[in-house]
């Protein structure tokens, strides 16, 4: 007969692993000294019991030498034990610095109160004292049962990979409550400078915060988790941080609103808007004639024998197949560098005022779509702006870089800054798409043949 495998044996065998782990991390020193501490505690307390003893004997010199011995043994602990333990002890683990905030209902319940306790001393009588006493009671009670609600709570806000402006994203809040016996109940998380942006409206902008709107968790079992989905969306482009979160529960009756920071540092990069435009879609035609027309017939290999069509080159006519078929043929090749694309974003600016950066910002967001739209046609792509480049590679590779690059962008202002322009008018032969705000005048003959132009002003 096959017996099922027994347990036993590796139950103790984890539970023996649980305790030498325990005896491990033990602060030895620790222990010892406190144990000293209540050796010594313990002997003046029996010193003190025998002095006492001894001065009811009528012995005064030894009742005086007992109490002297208690009051000096008490001395020393509290000086050499007390102090080395509150050094060693985690206290951030067991206090948490707590904010306060009387809800409407909590100062309409201070004012029964104090209404109450005026009445109660004029009166004297023991009925408004016992009903003031449970009052008073009841807030001692709101204030122990929210300090063990927001005791040892931990958070994990998790957002996507790349995060899109303009764009829902869904995040994931997850909190977990370790405490051993007690739940949490109505806890509310939020952004850790919400409170601080609301009370000083005339106060220096506060740097964009990641988490904007608060979070609601009804309640969260003891020793578990509970993660909510948040929607959030991300108005612009550019670089976001959240110095904190703020943990908050109004339970259990309402009356006081008890807080506390949970300091963890997160930064996040949100990308441009990658959704096309009307400008997108009204420049893109535009932009793939050019292309076609610039590439058209590079490659050796033949692709296709079709009908003549005016403009096509005469080299290309296929006389044998024009004989057989009573009609001009030519030959159609493949092109092999058709996707082989450098994109430009020229970031320097004539001038500053409101338009031409508003107009800055839809180049951006422009130059962010076509870049996405050539990653989707699997195009061979370089990106180049000032100040930074990428390798001429599958638009797979650089498609994020590029992306960040334009999420940090800002407007170069500077007249004397080198002209990304200038560096790209003596390169190799590639067909370029240059956005750019400089006036049609200043750009470089020798990229007017080989480059497709966006201005700024015409988005």
């Amino acid at each position: 007969m096959i017996r099922p495998p027994s347990t036993t044996g590796s139950t103790t065998g984890d539970l023996r692993l649980r305790v030498r782990e325990q005896w491990a991390n033990t602060d030895r020193a620790g222990w010892r000294r406190f144990f000293q501490g209540l050796f010594g505690l313990g002997t003046a307390f029996c010193l003190a019991l025998y002095s006492t003893a001894l001065s009811e004997a009528g012995r005064v010199g030894a009742a005086v030498w007992a109490a002297a011995t208690s009051l000096l043994l008490t001395t020393i602990v509290a000086v050499k034990v007390v102090p080395y333990l509150a050094r060693r002890t985690a206290l951030n683990r067991w206090l948490v610095r707590m904010k306060y905030e009387f809800t409407r209902e909590g100062v309409v319940y201070l004012i029964i109160i104090g209404l109450i306790s005026i009445a109660a001393l004029n009166t004297g009588n023991n009925l408004l004292f016992l009903i003031l006493a449970s009052l008073l009671g009841a807030i001692l009670v709101s204030g122990i049962l929210s300090q063990i609600v927001l005791s040892r709570l931990e958070l994990e806000f998790v957002l996507p990979d790349h995060i899109f402006a303009e764009q829902p994203m869904i995040s994931r809040l997850t909190v977990s409550n370790l405490k051993l016996l007690f739940p949490s109940f109505s806890i509310t998380v939020s952004a850790r400078d919400a409170e601080r942006r609301k009370r000083k409206k005339n106060a220096a902008p506060l740097a964009r915060q990641i988490l904007d709107a608060p979070v609601y968790v009804p309640y969260i079992p003891h020793r578990s988790s509970v993660t909510q989905h948040v929607e959030v969306t991300f108005p612009r482009r550019g670089r976001y941080t959240q110095e904190g979160f703020r943990v908050s529960s109004k339970f259990p009756f309402g009356f006081v609103r008890k807080s506390h920071e949970v300091p963890t540092r997160q930064e996040i990069l949100v990308l441009p808007n990658v959704q096309p435009t009307e400008e997108f879609y009204e420049i893109l035609p535009m932009i793939g004639g050019e292309i076609e027309s610039l590439y058209k017939g590079r490659g050796n290999d033949l692709y296709a024998i079709r009908d003549y069509q005016e403009g096509d080159s005469a080299r290309h006519v296929d006389w044998k197949a024009s004989a057989k078929a009573q009609a001009v043929k030519v030959r159609e090749f493949t092109r092999e560098d058709e996707r082989r694309l450098v994109l430009v974003f020229d970031a320097r600016l004539p001038h500053a005022d409101t338009s031409l950066l508003a107009k800055f910002e839809r180049a951006v967001t422009f130059c962010a779509c076509l870049a996405w739209h050539f990653y989707e046609i699997d195009a061979h792509l370089q990106f180049l702006t000032n100040g930074q480049e990428t390798p001429m590679a599958p638009s797979a590779e650089i498609i994020y870089p590029t992306l960040e690059a334009l999420a940090l962008i800002e407007p170069v202002l500077d007249a004397s800054a080198p002209s990304v322009l200038s560096a790209i008018a003596g390169a190799p032969r590639t067909y370029n798409i240059i956005i750019t705000a400089q006036p049609h005048g200043s750009i470089p003959t020798s990229l007017w043949g080989s480059s497709y132009m966006v201005f700024m002003d015409s988005l």
